[in-house]
């Protein structure tokens, strides 16, 4: 927990509390589903929710803003950024129900009355639009933006930033951004958390044209 007050200070005693409580609850669903690698739990803030807050580090979104979270998996980067903005509305999808399964139950635990999930696969989802697209290392770029893009509306809510997908990669990303046929904006995130573990780590963001 320390490590999240390195970079952010403005939190409520709410948040404060739903953000402390992850990590007993992580810990205690970890051990019957398996959410977060057992070599990764024990660094749940850094490598998770750290992570995930990259994005609340770029992004100012407005209450009211609808996002939704593809392949969600344990709830990462949904849930941190749910505690984040707790006036914009969250929707995260996996098609894996076990993983959502805890999701519901830690954003019950928690109280984040901001979160909807759905078992589900991406490209399957008809009847919704998002401002935003968020995900964590689920795909290649190429495949998030055939899926992403058609939930996204056209258009512009209030914000910085039009509406658009963004991800959370890692690595040597030319090859996969060249076959995207996209110029996403690109930003280091150890530029943002100056720490080790981000190292060739990026955000990604690909406005919707």
């Amino acid at each position: 927990m320390e490590i999240i007050l390195k970079y952010f200070s403005d939190f409520t005693a709410h948040q404060f509390n739903q953000f402390k409580a992850l990590e007993g609850l992580y810990k205690e669903w970890n051990e019957k589903i398996n959410v977060i690698s057992r070599k990764d739990i024990d660094s749940l803030y850094e490598k998770h929710v750290l992570h995930s807050l990259s994005i609340a580090a770029v992004f100012e979104f407005s209450p009211g803003t609808e996002i939704i979270d593809i392949g969600t998996g344990g709830g990462f980067p949904g849930i941190p950024l749910a505690i984040f903005f707790p006036e914009v509305k969250f929707h995260l999808a996996d098609s894996i129900a076990k993983k959502l399964k805890v999701v519901d139950a830690i954003a019950a635990e928690i109280g984040l009355k901001n979160v909807t999930t759905q078992h589900t696969r991406a490209e399957e989802i008809k009847d919704k639009k998002f401002d935003f697209a968020v995900s964590r290392a689920v795909a290649p770029l190429k495949d998030l933006l055939r899926w992403s893009l058609p939930l996204i509306r056209k258009e512009k809510v209030p914000s910085d930033h039009a509406p658009g997908l963004i991800c959370l990669k890692g690595g040597d990303l030319t090859a996969e951004i060249q076959e995207s046929g996209s110029k996403p904006y690109s930003t280091e995130i150890e530029t943002i958390f100056p720490e080790l573990y981000f190292k060739e780590k990026y955000l990604l963001y690909v406005p919707k044209k």
